[in-house]
C-alpha cells in the first residue's frame, strides 16, 4: 500500500486517548510483522480501566535483553477527540491537494510514511538496528513514552519523533508544566464581609503576582524560540457558589512552558515564594498547589549528525517548537532526538484537520 492508502486505514481507526489503542496497535503489529520486524507489546491499564499498549518493532536484531537501536522512528497512536458533527472525522478525504481526517496531521501521517518507507527496504541488509516505536496517550501527557523511559526496554542513538512540523527538523523544544492551584477562604453572607474571607479576592492577588513573574522572567531569553522566553498562562479559573456568598474556594489552572536551561520547577518555586510572601501579610491565606505535570524541555546540538542529515534531506534549517513532545523521553533512553514530520501543527486538533 502507498502512504495515502495506509493513512486512510489509520484514520478509520478511532484512537482517541479516552479509548483503548488496542485496535490500532494490532494493525501496526500486523504490518510490521509482515515486513519482517520482531514486535513486542508493552500493555498496561490506565486509571479508567482502558488497556493501553506501547509497541516496539525491531529490524536488524531480535528482542532479547536491552537492544541498542541505531535509529528509532517514534509515533503516537492516540488522537484528541473530534466533534461528532464532523462526518468525515474517521474517513480520509482529499480536497485541494490536502488529506483531511482526525489524526491525519497529528500524527498518523508520520506513522503512514514510516510504515510505507520501511516496507520498501530490504531489512536483511541493515547493518544496525532500526526500531519503530508506537506509543499510547501522548495527547494527555506523553504518558506512554514516559513509561518506556522508565522501563528502558531499549536504548537508542538517534530518534525521530513524529509530529507535524511541515517537514522542518526541530532540534529543541520547550518544556510543558501544569499545576492546579486552590486558594481557600471562609464563606459568609456577602452583606457581612467581615465575617468571611473571599477566596476569589485572594486568588486574584496571587494571579496578579503570577502575571508579574511572567513579565520578569522574559529577561531570560533563548534565541530561536517564538517567543524566546518561558511563558505562563492561567487558562481556567472557577470559584464561589452564589453571588451573595463570600467565596470559600477558588481554583485555577496554571501552565508554563520552559525554555531549555530552566528546570521544570523554576516557575513553581517562584510561585511558592509569592505564596509565602502573601501569607506574611495575610496569615489566614491558604493555598494548595498540585504540580500535576512537569515535562522537561529538550535541546539537541546543531552539530548532531541526525540534525545535519535531516536539514540536508529536507532542505530546511532546524528550528524549535513550543509544544510538548516525546523527545525528552527518547533522550532519557540515550538518543539524539529531533521532532520531524508532515503536516502543520496549526491545523492539528481542530475540525477539518
Amino acid at each position: 500500500m502507498n502512504v495515502e492508502q495506509t493513512l486512510a486505514q489509520l484514520v478509520a481507526i478511532d484512537s482517541v486517548s479516552s479509548r483503548s489503542n488496542a485496535e490500532i496497535i494490532s494493525y501496526l503489529a500486523s504490518r510490521c510483522e509482515a515486513s519482517g520486524f520482531a514486535v513486542k507489546r508493552f500493555p498496561h491499564t490506565d486509571e479508567t480501566g482502558a488497556v493501553k499498549i506501547n509497541l516496539i518493532a525491531l529490524a536488524g536484531a531480535q528482542y532479547s535483553g536491552t537492544p541498542n537501536v541505531e535509529l528509532a522512528l517514534v509515533g503516537h497512536t492516540d488522537t484528541v477527540p473530534y466533534d461528532p458533527a464532523w462526518p468525515e472525522a474517521l474517513r480520509l478525504t482529499e480536497r485541494d491537494g490536502n488529506l483531511f481526517g482526525r489524526g491525519a496531521c497529528d500524527t498518523k501521517a508520520f506513522i503512514a510514511a514510516a510504515l510505507t518507507a520501511v516496507e520498501s527496504v530490504d531489512l536483511s541488509k541493515l547493518r544496525k538496528t532500526l526500531a519503530l516505536v508506537f506509543t499510547a496517550d501522548e495527547e494527555i501527557g506523553c504518558l506512554g513514552a514516559k513509561r518506556l523511559a522508565q522501563a528502558r526496554p531499549f536504548t537508542a542513538r538517534c530518534a525521530i519523533i513524529g509530529e507535524p512540523t511541515s517537514l522542518q527538523p526541530m532540534r529543541a523544544g520547550k518544556g510543558y508544566c501544569v499545576a492546579e492551584v486552590t486558594v481557600r477562604g471562609r464563606e459568609a453572607h456577602s452583606a457581612y464581609p467581615g465575617l468571611g474571607a473571599s477566596a476569589i479576592f485572594r486568588a486574584a492577588r496571587l494571579i496578579e503576582r503570577i502575571e508579574n513573574i511572567a513579565r520578569e522572567i522574559k529577561s531570560d531569553r533563548r534565541d530561536g524560540f517564538d517567543p524566546p522566553y518561558t511563558t505562563l498562562n492561567v487558562g481556567v479559573i472557577q470559584g464561589g457558589t452564589a453571588k451573595n456568598i463570600i467565596a470559600g474556594d477558588c481554583r485555577f489552572t496554571l501552565e508554563w512552558r520552559t525554555i531549555p536551561g530552566q528546570d521544570s520547577d523554576y516557575v513553581l518555586n517562584l510561585v511558592r515564594e509569592v505564596v509565602a510572601d502573601l501569607q506574611m501579610h495575610d496569615p489566614d491565606f491558604v493555598c494548595e498547589i498540585d504540580a500535576a505535570r512537569a515535562d522537561e524541555s529538550f535541546e539537541t546540538s546543531s552539530d548532531s549528525d541526525l540534525v545535519q542529515f535531516l536539514e540536508q534531506e529536507s532542505d530546511a534549517p532546524s528550528g524549535t517548537v513550543a509544544f510538548g513532545t516525546e523527545a525528552p523521553s527518547m533522550i532519557a533512553l540515550g538518543a539524539q532526538a529531533v521532532v520531524f514530520g508532515p503536516g502543520d501543527i496549526r491545523v492539528a486538533h481542530r475540525t477539518g484537520e
